[in-house]
């Protein structure tokens, strides 16, 4: 049974989780920008969030909603199966469907909305040190 603590911080520590695991395909996307035949793919991270929370209310893993939510995931991550080819990208001679600023635009905003988990986060710990050690 999960204590109190693990309840107030698990939401989240899955949504930090999540941006980080969005953070490394969207690198990974910029990294393949000139591999021939790569698709770029992104996370659904409002689907992948809401799965998590219901799961954890119901002790249960990610769910998956959607038969092409598992086209470019693997099983190791739950959370890979909210990973799809990015539509509407243009793809280039080469097969290669990267923008290399919508890439780097998500990446961006993705890093601040990680920094602002972090720090309401943070302000959640020291609100408690507080309240326990009554400064």
């Amino acid at each position: 049974m999960p204590s109190a603590l693990d309840q107030a911080f698990a939401p989240l520590q899955t949504a930090l989780n999540l941006r980080g695991y969005r953070q490394q395909l969207l690198a990974a996307n910029m990294a393949n920008a000139n591999t021939p035949h790569y698709k770029a793919v992104d996370l659904d991270f409002s689907a992948a969030l809401r799965s998590a929370l219901q799961g954890q209310a119901a002790g249960l893993p990610l769910k998956v909603e959607q038969s092409r939510q598992m086209a470019a995931g693997g099983a190791s991550n739950p959370a890979a199966s909210f990973v799809a080819y990015q539509a509407g990208n243009t793809v280039r001679l080469d097969g290669n469907s990267v923008d290399m600023s919508r890439e780097q635009a998500s990446f961006q905003k993705n890093s601040i909305q990680y920094e602002a988990d972090l720090t309401f986060l943070t302000g959640k710990i020291k609100m408690l040190t507080s309240a326990i050690t009554g400064n």
